[in-house]
């Protein structure tokens, strides 16, 4: 009776009938439902050791895994399958086993012995089969023990099992590279083979091997003209309907032989000189109406711009690419103008042939296309076309996305700033940014301006017109207003006077004057720095007005009791100077004198400008006068148990937070510290009675140029920074470090945060950096200045610490300085 109820036992449903019936599922909850109701049969089965239907079911387990339900546990009967010595059972078992196992797992061990006998199996088919499973998901220690049959299927006469033996050796390869050498004999012959399929896999063999092994690609390049001469007849062949896609002959083959020429011709003159007619050819015949000639002409482009190809043939590379920003489809825009921006440093004058179809596309609707728009523009920028480019690149910033004006204006100003036609020209542009998307420019905009502004004396009372004028009822611009404010209360009087003559004066009084900043201190857009701004301005008109210097003292005195603690403390100094220093106000409320870039010991050099030549001085920013507090550079002395060093810089002393302890010490790691005193306090200098009567007439450091040369300190995916030295002549002792950090990839980097540790026996300050933000593709610095003591003249060390964010990611790295030159030490 029970082998009669085993036999009228229902057989489990077909693959077929299954996903009907999933399809059929109203819900999630119902689909679910009926998905652990099979299972529950499957499993049945499989405990039962059902032979018949295993297949089936493992089947059926397959479709449930890629629907994304577990089916961890028809691992075995994948392998119970793959023993079988049915097809159809073995192609079901190697399809399991390349979805349901990888080598993580200990499982797909017990399967290496069964691929090793179907690699020697008489049926090609499945000798297919292992070689596909192999070269999907065989480990490292299966590659091993299977690549001598590999080996022997690439020199199989058989081309079905050549080009599956050739995808299978690229993953033995990526598994095991020291294997790459067991396949180079059977790779020479490949090239050879009549069928697409074999020259297809062998050309990506090659690519793998040319990529991962210098010798290797040496090897190879002897063997250019045979690829030159592949490629040559798949382009003069007629049509061949196996091959055809949209009228091209193998396009794909087509795709993968550039690529591998592309590698093979990079820095190399001879075989560069070898396949430039072939991809003038390609170039030139590549019919553009469909997309399958859209791909081969990019990949051409990219093996034109990479090798060491001609003049002639660059040019007509970019005129490619020039044709792609016509093309509707948006994919081939995006796609040239990336490819124009990688080439528009080498081949800048070609792709200025191009400069108003990029202009277009910064209508574009698609916000990449107009990204990569934008970029490419500010890339095109130069003496020549300043004026017209910017006119285009500010109408885009009226009407562009929020998301693009911070890095619009950023790029306008360094623009501006490195190509200005006059200094009208220069304020006017800056000004019509801040107006336009002054909220979004970035911090350094505003002390840059002002910088500008101080520097050109005879535009002073056009550019404190202008800016009165611009926020007259309007201060949503806070970058705008801060300028506007530190210009009134620097030239306030040639705003009273009426003294314009870049355009008609206007005609405004002493009171209207404080009006406006009275209102910028009240208004509830303003920000707490803004209001400093506006406060310190109207201290300063204290000395430049005349008849309203009583309603500045009522102003000044009122914000004394303001909750902003910034603007308290202003306010109050400002009092003491109304009182107990009122001899002293008007010199230290003169106006401030040009703001000059010091120039380092480094000789004129001539640099390259989008296309222009012209000679410029390498510059770094000088020291700040103002030093910092004489325990913060102290700080770093008890870290490095300097107890018997005195200050080099006697300031007031104030606290520093303990966190910035543990990351010095982390700074420091191996640099061979030895002994650990206890660390002495910071000498205790008298504080003036006031911070104003700290103000020194003689500065600390009267740098000189002492002839030593600079140094690259750090080099490393796009970030470099170079030291440059001069040496005090107050103080011998004394060596100043500028740093100078600059970025040459295609995005800035931010947040960017120098640090630096010194042994024990030096001292060393920081002072502030002059920016955050590391402008991309070398278009500005960023400048820092460290000071270092070293009473005992030793051989200088130094540990850097780096931190900033790019691409959306932030990045740290620690690197070591020991090439100081001995002149900035000795």
């Amino acid at each position: 009776m029970e082998l009669w109820s085993d036999l009228r036992m229902p057989a489990p449903i077909r693959l077929r009938e299954l996903i009907r019936t999933i399809r059929t599922a109203r819900t999630q909850a119902e689909e679910r439902e009926m998905i652990q109701k099979e299972c529950a049969a499957i499993r049945s089965s499989f405990r039962e050791e059902d032979n018949t239907y295993r297949c089936r079911n493992v089947a059926k387990l397959l479709y449930m895994h890629m629907l994304g339900y577990p089916a961890h546990f028809g691992q075995l009967e994948c392998l119970k399958l793959i023993a079988s010595q049915k097809f159809t059972d073995k192609r079901i078992g190697y399809l399991g086993a390349m979805l349901l196992l990888d080598e993580r797992q200990d499982v797909h061990l017990l399967m290496t012995n069964c691929i090793k006998n179907d690699l020697n199996h008489s049926t090609q088919y499945v000798q297919g089969l292992a070689l596909c499973t192999l070269g999907c998901m065989g480990s490292s220690e299966m590659c091993r023990d299977l690549a001598g049959e590999v080996e022997k299927l690439l020199k199989t006469s058989n081309s079905y099992l050549r080009k599956k033996a050739a995808l299978c050796a690229v993953h033995v390869i990526r598994k095991v590279p020291e294997l790459m050498e067991m396949f180079l004999p059977a790779t020479k012959n490949l090239l050879n083979e009549k069928n697409h399929g074999v020259l297809h896999t062998s050309v990506v063999l090659l690519t793998e091997m040319c990529e991962r092994s210098p010798d290797m690609l040496a090897h190879f390049r002897k063997l250019v003209p045979q690829l030159v001469r592949i490629l040559k007849n798949l382009i003069m062949s007629g049509y061949s309907p196996e091959h055809d896609v949209s009228g091209i002959s193998d396009p794909f083959l087509q795709v993968r032989i550039l690529r591998l020429l592309r590698i093979l011709g990079r820095n190399d003159d001879d075989s560069s000189e070898a396949m430039n007619d072939i991809l003038a050819q390609v170039a030139t015949n590549t019919e553009t109406s469909k997309n399958v000639g859209n791909a081969i002409l990019y990949e051409t482009v990219l093996t034109i711009m990479d090798i060491k190809s001609e003049s002639g043939l660059r040019v007509l590379a970019i005129n490619i690419l020039g044709r792609f920003l016509l093309n509707n489809d948006k994919n081939i825009r995006y796609v040239a103008l990336t490819s124009l921006l990688k080439t528009v440093q080498t081949d800048h004058n070609a792709v200025q042939r191009h400069r108003s179809t990029i202009v277009d596309c910064l209508k574009d609707l698609d916000v990449s296309i107009k990204r990569r728009a934008m970029e490419l523009s500010f890339a095109l920028v130069n003496g020549n076309n300043v004026r017209g480019m910017m006119k285009e690149l500010l109408y885009f910033l009226d009407s562009c996305e929020p998301e693009f004006k911070a890095d619009c204006a950023s790029g306008i100003f360094l623009a501006a700033e490195k190509y200005a036609p006059s200094k009208r020209w220069h304020i006017d542009t800056i000004m019509r940014v801040l107006t336009t998307a002054g909220s979004y420019v970035r911090d350094d905009a505003v002390p840059n301006l002002i910088q500008l502004i101080t520097n050109s004396v005879e535009m002073h009372a056009y550019t404190v017109q202008r800016l009165y004028k611009a926020i007259l009822g309007d201060y949503s611009q806070q970058p705008l207003v801060q300028v506007a404010s530190w210009c009134i209360g620097e030239y306030g009087d040639l705003l009273v006077s009426g003294q314009c003559e870049e355009e008609e004066p206007i005609q405004v009084t002493e009171d209207e004057v404080l009006d406006i900043l009275e209102s910028v201190l009240i208004s509830n857009m303003s920000a707490s720095v803004t209001r400093g701004y506006a406060l310190t301005a109207i201290m300063k008109l204290s000395t430049r007005f005349t008849c309203t210097v009583n309603r500045i003292k009522k102003v000044v005195s009122i914000y004394g009791s303001s909750i902003d603690v910034e603007l308290q403390q202003r306010a109050v100094e400002y009092n003491a100077l109304f009182k107990k220093y009122d001899h002293m106000r008007p010199a230290l409320l003169e106006r401030m004198p040009v703001m000059e870039k010091a120039t380092t010991n480094g000789p004129t050099e001539i640099v390259q400008t989008n296309g222009e030549t012209e000679p410029a001085v390498l510059e770094t920013k000088p020291p700040p006068t103002g030093l910092q507090p004489t325990s913060q550079a102290n700080d770093l002395l008890d870290l490095l148990g300097g107890n018997d060093i005195t200050p080099v810089i006697p300031t007031a002393p104030t606290s520093k937070p303990a966190s910035a302890g543990g990351e010095l010490l982390d700074l420091l790691g191996d640099l061979n510290l030895t002994g650990s005193p206890a660390p002495a306090p910071a000498p205790q200098i008298s504080q003036p009675p006031f911070l104003l009567d700290g103000l020194s007439s003689q500065p600390l450091f009267n740098d000189i140029a002492a002839g030593i040369p600079s140094i690259t300190a750090y080099s490393k995916n796009g970030l470099k920074i170079d030291f440059t030295f001069e040496r005090s002549n107050t103080n011998p002792s004394v060596t100043v470090i500028t740093i100078q950090a600059s970025n040459s990839t295609e995005l800035d980097m931010t947040d960017f945060v120098f640090q630096a540790a010194v042994p024990k026996t030096f001292q060393l300050q920081l002072l502030s950096p002059s920016s955050s933000v590391i402008p991309a593709f070398n278009s500005g610095t960023i400048t820092q200045v460290i000071k270092v003591l070293n009473p005992q003249k030793q051989q200088l060390r130094m540990r850097i610490k780096l931190t900033y964010n790019h691409k959306g990611s932030a990045m740290q790295d620690l690197a070591e300085v020991n090439n100081f030159p001995p002149q900035s030490w000795q």
